[in-house]
């Protein structure tokens, strides 16, 4: 089913899973979409590999949760999710150099903390991986000494983001 964004969510300069600044990181891209849920989009490179030609696990989890996390940005966009426990499940490799998508969605909602599903998608439509996770909703300069004009925290708006996402 097809989905209309009805936003992107910034990227930052350095971070592992979304800098696009950071040579070894992943450079996923974050749209919100009509339905509530929050799509990331990436493609893992060799940088990326455990075995030959597959993503590593370890990697699998950071997309995950860096996916999951943000969706507390989805109501209050000056705070970050920060993980307390992420549970996830493999089910099938992952290939390098194809663009894959990763699907959060929420499952819970408190004052203080947030809980959510994801799942990694492969370009068949497949489920890869499935997480679970739990976040600590925390505003942004409470965190760490975060600004967000050294870390380039922005959206960067490029003519190739879809309007439309089917998953």
């Amino acid at each position: 089913m097809e989905y209309k964004v009805v936003r992107k969510q910034e990227n930052s300069k350095k971070c592992l899973v979304c800098g696009l600044q950071n040579d070894l990181g992943l450079k996923a891209s974050f749209y919100e979409l009509e339905n509530n849920e929050l799509v990331a989009i990436f493609k893992p490179r060799d940088e990326h590999q455990s075995y030959p030609e597959r993503m590593h696990g370890g990697i699998a989890g950071a997309i995950l949760d860096e996916t999951i996390g943000r969706l507390v940005m989805m109501k209050d966009p000056q705070q970050f999710g920060v993980t307390v426990e992420l549970n996830l499940k493999y089910k099938k490799p992952i290939p390098l150099d194809e663009e894959l998508r990763v699907v959060a969605r929420l499952s819970r909602d408190s004052r203080k903390l947030l809980e959510g599903t994801g799942e990694i998608l492969l370009k068949n439509g497949e489920v890869a991986v499935t997480g679970w996770g739990k976040y600590w909703k925390i505003p942004m300069g409470e965190m760490t000494e975060f600004d967000p004009e050294v870390q380039e925290w922005k959206v960067n708006l490029s003519p190739d983001d879809p309007v439309k996402i089917d998953l």
